[in-house]
């Protein structure tokens, strides 16, 4: 039989360098030095996360690219150990072995040559005669050895099957010694245990394996995975009667497969089948249980709380606000009136309107008098930048004045919901909870807009039914980024006192960004007149190279020259989209060469981390206490440990060479990654390349991150369509009909 790699040309070569690496499919671009050759050849393909200084033995083609020329294309590729002294200071320096940078790495190779893996493997205690080096580092160097190769025997396994490395340690530290046993027993479980494997890819394992097409077991993951992906998609159930032929033609298997599979995981408990009558047409809606029981108890608690009787000393609503309006130097307006005695009358209250209609106002108010009340008050909110927003709103504490003793002093700081259940890493759970509850009796929650199913239903089984719960937030935004849409389940429900707030208030009257944000909510294009004395401003320009060369001027030297605003801290790029000329991808490179373009670096994946970036935490590490959009600064680079610290709101967080995919450049950041923060000056890039994205409340969104300035550079025609756009996603939930019910 023909091998695959019979007609396809043949290179040899040791990696010198990775230009660009997408982690999520392995494609790569890289330099390798090939005997033949006078420069680097570059080469393009899907290569499991080569390491510098490894040999590759290559089959595949030549092409030209239009702009960057000659390339080889990739299309088998295996990786060796390298013999040669460069090639094994190269591999050591890469990051491989913790202990061994570039520096040590050097010095190892100087005296031991090509018997330096040998030396590493046999006889590692030769290390002490390196300069540098002691038993500490040794004993490091040899622990990360040992483990290194029991993680080659999974590698081995994973990249004949087409896997990435990338995983590779990730599977090793779940599994340890087991690995290979368990992956070859029942590879749908990386799905389940392992971050970034997806079904396709354990699918594929399986298939190499001798996996059964037909198996249950295939049939119930990929039932799994359909309801997983339609969870990412912001749903909490699954139509039945939509999901069974997707699963059938994504599986190609007969229902009689699908049903067996169905009726194993409803006996695990993995998911719930409900029968859902609304306007008298019924629906069997498919749950992962967790989320069936997250809405069901969610409903059930917001109920509770609604129906309990208030503990907190009554006031005479009157009396109250004359209180807080002259604790606060203030005249309250009408709908301002109406919410702050809808607080304290009712144990859950939603406060809902756009930028400029005093929901701030209206949460000084009711925290004043509470606070006059008991010193039982928390605030939270979804996001490390909401919460702080919300702190200094409030202010650090509400004292006593000296002419009023009795009045208590109440000290409350903002948390992210997260802290304020005391996220437990070990037991991956919260430490607050239906068992251990919060002692409050007043929680106003802002941001609630971007609360999930999830986190909403955690957060609930904490707060003990005596408490007076307020969620602030503005439904035009956009949805949350996990599932559900809470906040808009509990207003359309009618079962809770909602205020909602469309005057904007005088005072605010004098904002574009106040006045442009309510047009367009209504479906009207925002007015621009670019006038000096504006805090709003649309740049037109069509071409994408010319807007991107326009936001790196804004962002270098214009915005500070005329108002003052710094570079790194006051400014944030905006973007409706990562891939693209004005994704976040592209302005982050540009923006980190105009505006850091020197010092030590540290290459991870083919992007590139100097200190004094700005970057931003891309998932939840409980671990580490940092969330997803969380942002910070390098102020570290440890070459030797392969290592980078963060400064994140003062905390240095200390990250290992392999948690650095966790970390992106946040010079820009997307529209969705922004929610729950404000900027003082917002610059966001809007173009037909966008087309996809170019939605109302996505633009909403965008603009009112903006405190002080916004500039918009763009298209006209795409901010048009934006400003049209209103069609917004259903996502399937069930929660106000169980809030109504």
């Amino acid at each position: 039989m023909e091998s695959p790699t019979e007609n396809l040309i043949k290179l040899q070569g040791q990696l010198e360098s990775i230009t660009y690496e997408n982690k999520e499919n392995d494609y790569l671009v890289a330099k390798v030095r090939v005997r033949g050759y006078e420069e680097p050849v570059t080469i393009v393909g899907n290569i499991p996360s080569p390491i510098p200084g490894e040999i590759l033995y290559m089959s595949g083609e030549w092409y030209t690219h239009p702009k960057f020329g000659e390339q080889f294309k990739v299309i088998f590729c295996s990786c060796f150990v390298p013999s040669s002294e460069l090639g094994i200071e190269k591999y050591l320096g890469s990051g491989l072995i913790k202990g061994i940078g570039p520096v040590m790495a050097k010095r190892i190779v100087q005296v031991f040559g090509v018997k330096t893996l040998d030396v590493i493997e046999k006889s590692i205690e030769k290390l002490l005669q390196i300069e540098g080096m002691g038993y500490h580092r040794i004993e490091m160097i040899r622990a990360t050895w040992a483990e290194q190769k029991e993680i080659r025997s999974v590698m081995v396994l994973l990249q004949s099957n087409g896997v990435s490395s990338a995983y590779a340690s990730k599977i090793y530290r779940k599994y340890g010694n087991r690995s290979i046993e368990i992956i070859r027993r029942n590879p749908y479980q990386l799905l389940h245990d392992i971050s970034g494997i997806g079904f396709f890819t354990a699918d594929q394992i399986a298939q190499k394996l001798g996996f059964d097409e037909k198996s249950p077991l295939r049939a119930a993951a990929g039932i799994m995975y359909l309801l997983c992906k339609s969870v990412e998609e912001g749903n909490i159930y699954c139509d039945l009667e939509e999901l069974i032929p997707k699963a059938k033609n994504m599986l190609n298997v007969d229902e009689e497969i699908l049903e067996i599979a169905l009726k194993s995981l409803l006996a695990e408990d993995e998911v719930v089948i409900e029968s859902l009558e609304n306007n008298h047409s019924i629906v069997y809606g498919i749950f992962l249980s967790g989320y069936h029981l997250a809405e069901t108890q969610t409903a059930q608690m917001l109920k509770t709380i609604r129906d309990s009787t208030k503990n907190t000393q009554e006031l005479c609503a009157n009396r109250s606000l004359k209180y807080a309006q002259k604790k606060l130097s203030i005249a309250l307006a009408e709908k301002q009136i109406e919410a702050v005695q809808a607080a304290l009358t009712n144990k859950l209250l939603v406060i809902t309107g756009g930028p400029g209609t005093g929901k701030t106002t209206i949460i000084k108010a009711i925290f004043e008098i509470f606070s006059s009340i008991t010193d039982k008050i928390l605030l939270a909110a979804p996001t490390g930048r909401a919460a702080k927003r919300l702190a200094e709103t409030i202010g650090e504490s509400a004292s006593p004045k000296e002419n009023h003793p009795h009045e208590k002093q109440t000290f409350c700081k903002a948390k992210t919901i997260h802290r304020l259940l005391e996220f437990d890493p070990v037991s991956y759970s919260f430490k607050l909870n239906e068992n251990n509850q919060l002692e409050c009796d007043l929680i106003i929650l802002d941001e609630a807009s971007m609360i999930d199913a999830m986190l909403m239903h955690h957060l609930l089984k904490a707060i003990p039914a005596r408490t007076t719960l307020i969620l602030v937030g503005d439904i035009n935004q956009l949805p949350s980024v996990g599932a559900g849409t809470v906040l808009k389940d509990i207003i359309s429900s009618q079962a809770f006192k909602v205020v909602e707030l469309n005057e904007i208030f005088r005072q605010e009257q004098q904002s574009s960004i106040i006045l442009n944000a309510h047009k367009i909510i209504s479906g009207q294009c925002p007015e621009i007149d670019n006038n000096e004395n504006s805090d709003f401003y649309f740049l037109p320009e069509d071409d994408q190279s010319k807007v991107l060369e326009k936001i790196l001027l804004l962002v270098k030297e214009r915005i500070s020259q005329k108002f003052g605003y710094d570079p790194l801290n006051d400014i944030q790029v905006l973007t409706p989209m990562n891939r693209g000329i004005v994704g976040t991808i592209k302005i982050n490179e540009a923006l980190q060469d105009t505006l850091n373009p020197d010092g030590f670096e540290l290459t991870y994946g083919g992007r590139r981390y100097r200190i004094g970036d700005k970057v931003m935490q891309t998932r939840n590490n409980y671990s580490k206490n940092v969330f997803n959009g969380d942002i910070g600064f390098i102020s570290d680079i440890d070459p030797e440990n392969l290592t980078l610290t963060v400064d994140i709101d003062g905390n240095s967080i200390v990250y290992e060479y392999a948690d650095l995919d966790e970390l992106t450049l946040a010079y820009a950041v997307s529209i969705h990654k922004s929610q729950g923060s404000e900027y003082s000056v917002v610059v966001m890039p809007l173009v037909m390349a966008h087309y996809i994205m170019l939605q109302r409340n996505l633009l909403y969104t965008g603009i009112t991150r903006g405190k002080k300035l916004v500039i918009v550079v763009g298209s006209k025609k795409a901010l048009h369509i934006a400003v049209s756009n209103n069609k917004i996603t259903t996502r399937n939930t069930w929660l106000r009909e169980r809030l109504k019910s």
